[in-house]
Order: structure tokens, then sequence, then C-alpha cells
């Protein structure tokens, strides 16, 4: 049953990490280009945009899948029972954005007031922003529909096209010197938004030609359902934004000082990009995978199944990323090394939010997704309680601690209600064992740091990382030739 998961995960994630890889270049070039102040712009700006993006959406995409679900269990005509749910997630999503568009050009100056000196004296940044984020919300039902199809390839094309176009605008017009001009960083912006309009006039086919239009009886119900989402989302969204705010906000010694550490800190992030990744190329082929016509016994299996190897998985790329951390902080410019000690702290969180999405998956399923709301607001709280603290004395660092605490406090509170309301047997022994091997291993590097040569220090790491790999393949009796061969099979498809 997990074979399709793995397969499409695999997908995703071989795809997925190309188009990425291709995106973060852009940090190691914005971070030699840059000083830790003007990217700090760049960092602030892009922890805004997902938060306004999962706002839009409403929790439109889960909704989605859920409800196309729903047309394929209630049987007669299953293409239109799609198609109609499609046009109204998709309606709705865009109507929201207009009205948002709208609403920041009406109020640009006190929006641009609230943001900062920056903002201030360069206010048309911000009307560039929000037509990113109103064209991105145009295509996220159209996207998730092609996930929802089974249309992976497709799907990742038109990202790439999209990364690609991207990455070469940016580069092209540093290129050109015009970041050097009045204007500024404010180029950064511009390159995204062509990229953005170019991506949505190319998945317009794929909509086949459905008018988007919402129907009220079916939106009521999709309302009720997605509203919880809409709630959990902005809290969850917000936890992960809310510390590059804390950071801004709370730092002291002036807005120059708070916008150089935040820099630091966007760059740090940046290099847990292969963490990010295999969330990301999870949760993409998770989600609609789990939120499928399951069998309840099915779906807690699989479930359980599923939380073992994404741990596993997981601590593998923290142990690849933090036993080698000196290496990867060369992804990032010099004035922005300082801040690598925080790195194994980010990669901790990431796997944490991992492990919260795998909880999710049963009260989405059960449609009762007012525990996400619970749950997130929990980690939000947090957040501002440890962020007040620890933010104004250790600056990025204190927002590293917070963002793992937050993060533990969600998965643990997850997992609670999990176990009262819809027992899932995880195999906690064999998860516990793939933590602790992890922490093991990164404690016992660290300890060993102060008293070896760095080069049989960075030796050793080697082979720890080989013995941790070898023994979770060993331990899971992990056929990799057959999965490689199977991935590469439907990948041609």
């Amino acid at each position: 049953m997990l074979e399709k998961l793995a397969k499409q995960t695999a997908i995703y994630g071989i795809s997925t990490i190309v188009v990425r890889f291709l995106n973060y270049l852009l940090t190691p070039y914005y971070t030699r280009i840059f000083d830790q102040a003007t990217y700090g712009i760049v960092t602030d700006i892009y922890a805004l945009i997902p938060f306004a993006l999962v706002v839009l959406s409403m929790g439109m995409e889960s909704s989605y899948f859920r409800f196309s679900t729903r047309a394929e269990e209630a049987g007669g005509d299953v293409a239109e029972g799609k198609r109609r749910v499609f046009a109204t997630t998709w309606g709705a999503t865009i109507l929201n954005a207009v009205i948002f568009f709208v609403v920041v050009l009406l109020f640009n100056a006190p929006i641009s007031s609230a943001m900062g000196g920056a903002y201030v004296q360069h206010p048309e940044y911000v009307p560039i922003v929000a037509a990113i984020v109103m064209v991105d919300v145009w295509t996220m039902i159209p996207f998730s529909r092609l996930r929802e199809q089974g249309r992976a390839m497709r799907f990742v094309l038109l990202k790439a096209l999209n990364v690609l176009l991207n990455v070469s605008l940016a580069i092209g017009f540093g290129v050109a010197g015009l970041y050097a001009s009045a204007f500024g960083v404010g180029w950064v912006f511009v390159a995204n938004l062509i990229a953005s309009i170019v991506t949505l006039l190319l998945i317009l086919p794929s909509t086949e030609r459905t008018i988007p239009r919402i129907d009220r009886a079916l939106m009521r119900k999709i309302l009720v359902y997605s509203l919880p989402l809409l709630i959990s989302g902005v809290a969850g969204t917000a936890n992960e934004f809310i510390d590059r705010q804390m950071i801004k906000y709370l730092t002291p010694g002036g807005e120059l000082v708070a916008l150089a550490e935040l820099g630091i800190y966007g760059a740090i992030v940046k290099i847990a990009v292969i963490m990010t990744l295999f969330t990301q190329m999870y949760r993409l082929a998770a989600e609609p995978f789990f939120l499928a016509g399951f069998k309840k016994e099915e779906f807690k299996e699989a479930n359980a199944a599923a939380m073992k190897y994404f741990v596993m998985a997981s601590m593998l790329i923290f142990l690849g990323i933090a036993l080698f951390r000196d290496i990867f902080a060369y992804i990032v410019g010099s004035d922005f090394r300082e801040g690598i000690d925080i790195l194994p702290l980010v990669l901790a969180a990431n796997v944490l939010a991992g492990v919260w999405f795998n909880l999710s998956f049963w009260y989405k399923r059960e449609e009762k997704t007012k525990y996400a709301a619970y749950i997130t607001f929990l980690g939000l709280a947090v957040t501002l309680a440890l962020s007040f603290l620890l933010v104004p004395k250790w600056g990025y660092r204190g927002a590293a601690w917070v963002r793992l605490a937050a993060e533990a406090a969600m998965v643990v509170w997850s997992y609670i209600l999990c176990r009262k309301h819809y027992p899932i047997p995880y195999d906690l022994r064999r998860i516990g064992e793939y933590v602790a091997l992890a922490a093991a291993i990164y404690i016992t590097s660290e300890l060993l740091l102060p008293h070896l040569p760095y080069a049989a220090w960075m030796a050793l790491n080697v082979l720890l990382f080989v013995f941790a790999a070898g023994y979770a393949v060993w331990r899971e009796k992990i056929d990799l030739k057959a999965l490689i061969r199977a991935v590469l099979k439907l990948s041609t498809r």
C-alpha cells in the first residue's frame, strides 16, 4: 500500500530537489551581492508571502482533495462532480486574491509605513509583492488539480519553468547592474512577478476551459470543512514567519541592526534546504494519498508506517547536514556564516514540522479540522511568549530556539490528541531508535571536535553518517535497487 506513496514521493522528490536547488542558487548569489540589511528585506518579504497565500487560499487545497474524493464516493457523474468542486474552490480563491490586491493598492501608504523605513522609502515594493501573491493564489487550485489527477510530471515541469525563469531573470537583472539602481532590491520582486504570470498562462490549459464559478450550496459545505484549516493554517504559517518578524521588531539597536540579524537568520534557514525539500516533496505526495478513500484500518496502518519511514529519512538528512555544516556554510556569503551554529536547531525544528504534518492526517480524514486550530494556536502562543523572552537577549539565536520549542509543543499535543481520539499504532520504539541514534552520533561528533585534527574529525563524520545510513537500510530491510527501478519506471510514464 505504501509503494504508491513511496514512488510518488520519490518522483516529487527528485524533481523538486532539482527545481528548488535551482531556486536556492539565488541564496549564494544574493548573499554575495547584497549586504546583511538588504538581504534582510528579501528575507522579510519571502516570510510574509506564504502567510498571505495561506490566508487567501482558505484551506481550499485540502478541501479540493477531500471533496473530490466525496464526488467519487457519491457515484453518478464523477467527472462533473469533480469539475464542480474545482470550479467552486478555484473561484473562491480567485475572488479572495482580487480583493486582497485591491485593498493593498488602496492602503499602500499605511501598509508600507507599518512594515518599516525601508518600505517607506520604496512604497512601490508592496503592490508588486501583492501582485505576486494574487497571481500565485490564482494558480494554487489548478496545481492541486494536477496532483489530484496524479499528473506529477506536468506539475513538476510547470514548477520548474517558474523557478528557471525567476532565477534567470534575477541573475540577469544583477548582471545588467539593475540592483545598483535606485529601485534596488525591488528587481528581485519584479523577476518573481514575471515568472508567476508566465506560469499562470501556462497552467490555464490544464483547467480544460473550466470557468471558475462558486456553487453556493457546495461552498457552504466546503467552508465548514476548510475554515478550521484556514485558522490553523494562519496560526501555523504565523509560526513559520513570525520568528522573522520578532527578530525585525524585537532586536535592539535600530532597524539596520534588526534587518542585518534577519538577513543572517534567513540565510542560515536557507541552508536547511534539503530538509525543507524532503518535507515538501513528502507533503505533495502524501496529502492526496492519505485524503483518499481508505478504510479506517488501512489508513491507520499506512500512516503509522509512513511516520516511521519519514522519521528515519529525516534523521539521515539531519546528520548529513549537521555533521558537515562547515561545508554547507559556503552556500552563503562570508558575512552571513557567523550564524552557522543555529543550523542544527533549524534542522531539528524542520523534522518536528514534518512529524506534526504526519499527525494531522487523521483529523483531516475524519473532517475534525477544529483540532488543527487548537494545535497551531498552541504553537503560536509558545512562539510569541518565548520570542519576547529570548529574541531581545539572543537575537536570531533566540529565534532559532523559539522555533524548535514551538514545533516540539505542537508535536506533543498532536500526539496526545491522536492517542485520545484516533489511536494509530505508531512504532514508537523504532522511531525512538532512529532519533536516539542520530542524537548520539551528533553529540559524539561535537564532543570529539576539540580533541581531533579537523581533517580527522571530518573523516570520522563521514564514517558516522555511513554507519547511520547502513543501519537504517539494514534495520528496515530496504531493497534500494528495487525502489530505484520502480521510481525510474514510474517517472517515464
